[in-house]
């Protein structure tokens, strides 16, 4: 973790953290378990650039050791390494990620520690990973790396499909409002404000904060710019790279402006479509959790209720049935789910889970419009829906 973590931040996980840790948590096996084939000796390669400590203060793991455990298992039911990478710049943070760390290194877990900042370590990292699979975990407190640093590795360094590699990322919401501060100021920092446009690879996000400003602009302009900037700091990402990328908004609590957007970027649809569906699984762990210390702290309903899943389901099913008729209205010939992802999810990618799906193309061959239900394929992704008139 970059600067501006305290000493108050390692003592428990906020509720951000719980859901972008439950993320990582369910994210990262799945891709090892999807790239692992990819590997000319069975490895896949980690990297955790801002690590911070490992590990909260109440024992529960952050980043590092969710990682390394993912590792551990790993090297002991699949047979595959996941080899782990560290940096941290923070003396004490790094002094607690190495005892962690250690720990697991003496465990035959294949890890190793940095202390300095990301890019520092990242062309080794890369060197390491040649001809295979690569995931960057990029997390700072702050400002990320500049864009043009992350396009030179994902676009030159890394630009096949194969072996895979795929980022998940931190891009700060806060830093985006404290800094279009800077923009709306007369007395604003103009380094501080070169530094973001590095981050953004120019300076088209400043234009965002003078329209914002204008005479003319609405009550709240200043307030959607952020949001506007993060999606188009997304567009551009995935323009430069030639890769899919979302965008996950993460607050403090129910409708709250974002404290951050967790930035995803694949070359694959299998990618795609199970970081949308782990997404959904993340966020009801939110929830819950959210749940859960309102109880402890016996507070009764200080944020709105959770909507209903099943309420949410039955809005989602018929809407992605929808979303199918039309792509095989389109397409006009059989095609694979996973293709199509966010075509079929719609609305609903991460805000529903994979089996949705499912139900959907159920749905669709109850209204007669497929000959396709789905039975006996296991992975809902890998279901083939055809259009009506051919055989299932």
């Amino acid at each position: 973790m970059s600067s501006g973590t305290g000493g108050e931040y390692w003592k428990d996980k906020a509720l951000p953290s719980v859901f972008k840790h439950e993320l990582l948590k369910r994210y990262l096996p799945q891709f090892g378990g999807m790239t692992g084939t990819q590997s000319h000796d069975k490895r896949v390669v980690y990297l955790d650039g801002y690590a911070g400590e490992g590990r909260y203060e109440n024992g529960e793991p952050a980043s590092a050791e969710i990682a390394l455990r993912v590792a551990s298992h790993f090297r002991a039911r699949h047979g595959i390494t996941l080899e782990c990478f560290f940096t941290e710049s923070q003396s004490k943070s790094f002094e607690r990620l190495h005892q962690v760390v250690e720990h697991y290194r003496a465990g035959g877990v294949r890890a190793h520690t940095h202390r300095g900042e990301v890019d520092g370590a990242l062309d080794s990292v890369i060197h390491r990973a040649v001809r295979e699979p690569l995931f960057l975990f990029l997390d700072p407190c702050g400002l990320v790396l500049p864009q043009d640093r992350l396009v030179d590795v994902l676009a030159r360094q890394r630009p096949h499909k194969r072996p895979a590699t795929e980022l998940l990322m931190n891009f700060s919401m806060m830093a985006v409002w404290r800094l279009g501060g800077h923009v709306r100021s007369p007395k604003g920092n103009e380094r501080s404000l070169q530094r973001f446009d590095d981050v953004c690879g120019g300076t088209w996000w400043r234009e965002y904060f003078a329209e914002a400003t204008a005479p003319s602009a609405r009550e709240g302009a200043a307030e959607d710019a952020i949001e506007e900037v993060a999606a188009e700091y997304a567009r551009r990402l995935e323009q430069r790279t030639g890769m899919k990328v979302q965008s996950v908004p993460v607050s403090h609590a129910p409708h709250k402006r974002a404290v951050y957007r967790l930035v995803f970027a694949t070359h694959s649809p299998y990618g795609l479509w199970v970081f949308g569906d782990t997404v959904a699984r993340a966020r009801d762990e939110w929830w819950q959790t959210l749940e859960t210390r309102e109880e402890d702290d016996g507070k009764l309903a200080l944020f709105p209720m959770r909507p209903d899943p099943q309420s949410v389901e039955a809005k989602a099913v018929p809407a992605i049935a929808r979303n199918l008729e039309q792509l095989l209205m389109r397409t006009r010939r059989p095609f694979k789910l996973v293709e199509h992802t966010l075509e079929v999810f719609g609305d609903f990618y991460g805000q529903v889970t994979e089996p949705v799906v499912r139900k959907a193309v159920r749905l669709l061959h109850e209204q007669g419009k497929t000959p396709s239900n789905g039975v006996g394929v296991r992975r809902t992704r890998e279901i083939t829906v055809q259009p009506k008139g051919l055989a299932a």
